[in-house]
């Protein structure tokens, strides 16, 4: 009986355990490797939408995600400074039913370890940078920095904006910094002193505020900004940012936003960059995925979804194929994907998703486990 194939995948993020997940589905040997020694929680927001809740539907996560996540009423963006609101896109209900999946809000470190539940451990290795990939008659070679090496049928590089994968397969440009920043946390909504709305992009001038539950039963908050700062360039999730900077940028906006943010303990500082998409995602028996390839600016919260997307239809294209399968498999995935994500990385760079009123059936009815497979 002949071995099943074996894909290794370099980045355990989002899109690295939910294309684990996915293609354990469908038979696939996997292994992912993760260059950080654990993995932290991050005190940060995430937006799961329709479309990628499908996704984690199959994974077998949806009750989880509901259990830890706000069930929004809406997206509401409203004025800056007089509150009336711009577009109020319904949640709730009345998207599920039409979309097929509810939207949540989620602490991003809750969806994170959901999708790790669905990747058994022996199948994570932590502590594996990877420097170096190369074909062989066996299949290809990842080495890492720790003089270790492993071989696979395939690679996916799932290691984001920064990837590894794609610095080794292509001669790309290097990541643009946008001239913005985002201040981001997350604190415990006791400290708030009061309600505010589920969920609320404050639209200013030229900066922005979006602020919004992250737990069931409101208990925690989260905000993240977006506004012109050219000379701040460091990119970490993990960097500190002066809180009273913060209030003061926002001097002057909605009675609501003052009150999150006289209540906000502390924040951190995150430089917002951009690249370009790539021409192609693949080398032979290597390809990228989500980040890595095409990534997104977070005006669209879409991120982590058209990651997870990635996973479930790259899982598709490998359900049955054998070690001859790989390039044309990887080829199908790119071709069946690319329009999509380069509409979603082009609406998002603009910033003027759901600014008035918006279709967002594209978005949020899209599939990943229907949608048609490219020929």
């Amino acid at each position: 009986m002949a071995r099943p194939l074996s894909v290794a995948i370099v980045g355990a993020g989002m899109g690295g355990l939910a294309t684990a997940a996915a293609l354990r589905r469908v038979g696939v040997d996997v292994m992912v490797y993760e260059q950080a020694s654990q993995f932290a929680r991050i005190g940060a927001g995430i937006q799961i939408g329709c479309n990628a809740m499908k996704v984690l539907r199959a994974l077998g996560l949806e009750q989880r995600m509901r259990e830890q996540s706000f069930y929004p009423r809406s997206w509401n963006n409203r004025d800056w400074k007089s509150g009336d609101i711009k577009f109020d896109m319904i949640f709730g209900e009345s998207a599920e039913e039409k979309f097929g999946a509810p939207y949540l809000l989620a602490h991003r470190g809750d969806l994170h370890a959901a999708l790790a539940s669905a990747v058994p451990d022996e199948f994570v290795r932590l502590n594996h940078k990877l420097v170096g990939l190369d074909e062989t008659g066996e299949g290809v070679r990842l080495s890492f920095a720790d003089g270790t090496s492993a071989i696979a049928d395939a690679v996916v590089g799932a290691d984001g904006v920064h990837s590894a994968v794609r610095d080794i397969l292509f001669d790309t440009a290097p990541v643009k910094f946008t001239g913005r920043i985002a201040y981001r946390t997350t604190y415990p909504a006791a400290m708030l002193g009061g309600k505010i709305d589920d969920c609320t992009k404050w639209w200013g001038e030229d900066r922005h505020i979006v602020i919004y539950y992250v737990k069931p039963d409101r208990s925690e908050v989260y905000l993240v900004t977006s506004q012109a700062e050219p000379n701040f360039r460091i990119e970490s999730w993990s960097a500190k940012g002066d809180v009273r900077d913060l209030r003061a940028s926002f001097e002057g906006f909605h009675p609501q936003v003052g009150q999150v943010l006289a209540a906000c303990p502390d924040v951190h500082k995150w430089a917002i960059m951009d690249r370009d998409a790539l021409e192609r995602w693949a080398d032979g028996k290597v390809t990228l995925l989500g980040d890595a390839c095409h990534p997104m600016t977070p005006y669209m919260a879409q991120g982590a979804a058209m990651a997870i997307e990635d996973a479930a239809v790259l899982s598709r294209c490998f359900d049955g194929v054998d070690r001859d399968g790989v390039v044309d498999a990887f080829r199908r995935f790119e071709a069946t994907r690319k329009v999509r994500t380069t509409r979603v990385q082009e609406t998002s760079r603009a910033n003027i998703w759901l600014k008035e009123r918006t279709d967002t059936s594209w978005v949020y009815g899209y599939d990943a486990w229907s949608v048609p497979l490219a020929a």
